[in-house]
């Protein structure tokens, strides 16, 4: 395929163009600035104008036209990195020129990045989960200026849907993003687990993040999913039954725990994607 990814320069971003090229499709990164990993095809856009989005979608010159697929990670990436009117307007139009310019230039197969805030984090004692392991079976929570942003993306995307019944939009609602780089600190979370409660000690390493982000270019479609997108182990080196009895004594769970275990739901995209973490920071340090 002839892949688009908006933001292929960033943390998740790079990962998943290497996987895409090393897969054997076709990549061209659409970003500000040119990757630090220089894999693909770069063009410059900036995807906050719609006409550079719509005009990138349609084909530059000699360099690529007729694309088959486009990855929308282009975003400012968490809450709290700049005021929350500025990081709701970047992400919600950015989105939106990203799903109306595919729609125009007529491509039908949208993945984008979700989040896992929109899940109800941060949680925490006093803002728990409504059960163990959290999945998409419940309304979205959100807490944040960017977690609205993108629970108004996941119902764009459905709109979007409706308005043409053949695309095929996959929301990915990634946990915390992790390189092997960052494992070092991770055995030191178990001296506090209220550091990483937040998100229920979740992560996803970029890499899976960019499995999950191939495998849904050919889920079967139309219409559109979400899927909460983590590793299959927690942070911790405590088991996951005993942290969620420590911190949520009166949240029930769904079923046992085993082991380390996510308590970020994977199971639909595991059953949806195939999606199959093969990941661990456990593996690494």
């Amino acid at each position: 395929m002839r892949v688009a990814v908006t933001g292929g320069s960033g943390k998740l971003g790079r990962a998943v163009v290497r996987d895409l090229v090393e897969h054997g499709h076709e990549v061209i990164n659409l970003d500000r600035a040119p990757s630090a990993d220089p894999v693909g095809t770069f063009v410059k856009v900036d995807v906050a104008d719609y006409g550079q989005v719509l005009g990138a979608f349609l084909g530059v010159d000699d360099r690529f036209d007729n694309l088959d697929a486009v990855v929308h990670l282009a975003a400012i990436p968490a809450p709290g990195l700049v005021p929350n009117t500025a990081a709701f307007e970047n992400n919600i139009l950015s989105t939106h020129h990203v799903f109306a310019a595919a729609r125009a230039a007529r491509i039908r197969t949208v993945v984008w990045a979700s989040s896992e805030t929109v899940l109800g984090l941060p949680f925490g004692p006093d803002a728990p989960p409504p059960y163990i392991p959290v999945d998409e079976d419940y309304h979205p929570r959100p807490n944040s200026a960017y977690s609205l942003a993108k629970t108004l993306e996941e119902e764009m995307a459905a709109q979007f849907c409706r308005w043409d019944p053949e695309l095929t939009m996959t929301g990915l609602r990634f946990s915390n993003v992790m390189e092997p780089a960052d494992y070092a600190e991770f055995p030191s979370f178990d001296d506090d687990p209220s550091r990483r409660i937040w998100n229920l000690w979740g992560y996803i390493d970029a890499r899976d993040g960019a499995q999950a982000v191939r495998l849904s270019l050919t889920r079967p479609g139309p219409g559109v999913e979400v899927c909460i997108i983590a590793a299959a182990d927690t942070v911790m080196g405590r088991p996951s039954a005993e942290l969620a009895a420590d911190a949520f004594p009166d949240v029930p769970l769904t079923r046992p725990l085993d082991g380390h275990e996510t308590l970020l739901g994977i199971d639909k995209a595991r059953r949806l994607l195939g999606f199959a973490p093969a990941h661990s920071w456990r593996a690494e340090v």
